[in-house]
């Protein structure tokens, strides 16, 4: 990092206990789809085109099999608790939840589904930090996205919230089609990928 740039930007100081969601949704000039976790603010870098077309495919999928009493949306808010507004890549909510074009978060309790796609700079992230903070919500069911193969097509991960544990369960893993009964009937090719 030069001394130039330094010089011409002002980081924000966290308050000594962290942020909060309020703070999230006030603190100026953030980068867009910048996260919550554990009360620090975390930037999203450069995503791959895997990351865009894999979310295409998924939001398309759930799309399209939705029934009226959801909707699909993308990279929007979700206020887990006072210290975590973490962003998942899709969630699937209530359409109760959905109160207006302006609305810029859902609760925790709105969600019925939320999908990361992994990404470099979020691995650790998606697949160790999130899914815990998601179950601690209640948020009932969560898909991991990853690349693989020789095709670097995705796979998904399929976890549905245990009444009794709190945690999440592997229910399956999904190579070429997700056909799933909840949270509502889906069926999305996921080989849909190579015609974008």
């Amino acid at each position: 990092m030069t001394a130039e740039f330094v010089e011409h930007h002002h980081w924000p100081v966290p308050p000594p206990d962290g942020y909060t969601v309020d703070d999230l949704f006030t603190l100026p000039d953030l980068p867009p789809h910048t996260e919550l976790i554990d009360g620090s603010l975390v930037f999203v870098g450069p995503q791959r085109i895997f990351h865009t077309d894999a979310m295409h495919v998924l939001f398309s999928g759930l799309l399209s099999t939705a029934p009226p009493e959801v909707k699909v949306k993308r990279e929007m808010t979700v206020v887990l608790d006072k210290r975590n507004g973490p962003e998942p890549d899709i969630s699937v909510v209530h359409a109760r939840a959905v109160t207006g074009r302006r609305q810029t978060h859902f609760k925790a309790a709105d969600v019925l589904l939320a999908i990361e796609v992994v990404s470099p700079d979020s691995e650790a992230r998606d697949r160790n930090l999130k899914p815990g903070r998601y179950a601690a919500a209640g948020i009932p069911h969560f898909w991991l996205v990853d690349m693989a193969g020789p095709d670097d097509h995705p796979v998904v991960q399929v976890h549905e919230l245990g009444k009794a544990t709190g945690t999440y369960a592997l229910t399956g893993i999904y190579h070429d089609r997700v056909k799933l009964s909840v949270p509502y009937p889906i069926n999305i090719d996921l080989a849909a990928i190579d015609e974008l």
